[in-house]
């Protein structure tokens, strides 16, 4: 899988927020969320709001049925 950075005016578009505070749930329409793995290292993490500024606390499990999310590891071995 080929992952590129998408812009600012793309991200607002597809999901209704800006990067910074794209939620992990709520966007405007269904898209396939992407898992980041290492989140499972902690039982509480931390997601954007909404916005920039607000954040929130769930547990890390709780993270791919919230979200209906496929934890698929990006990183590269060096």
């Amino acid at each position: 899988m080929k992952l590129d950075k998408a812009d600012g005016k793309y991200v607002k578009a597809k999901v209704g927020f800006a990067i910074g505070g794209v939620p992990p749930v709520g966007h405007n329409k269904p898209l396939k969320t992407i898992l980041d793995p290492d989140l499972k290292k902690y039982e509480e993490i931390w997601a954007a709001a909404g916005t920039p500024f607000a954040v929130f606390q769930l547990k890390s499990i709780n993270l791919e049925p919230l979200t209906k999310g496929e934890w698929v590891d990006l990183s590269e071995n060096l």
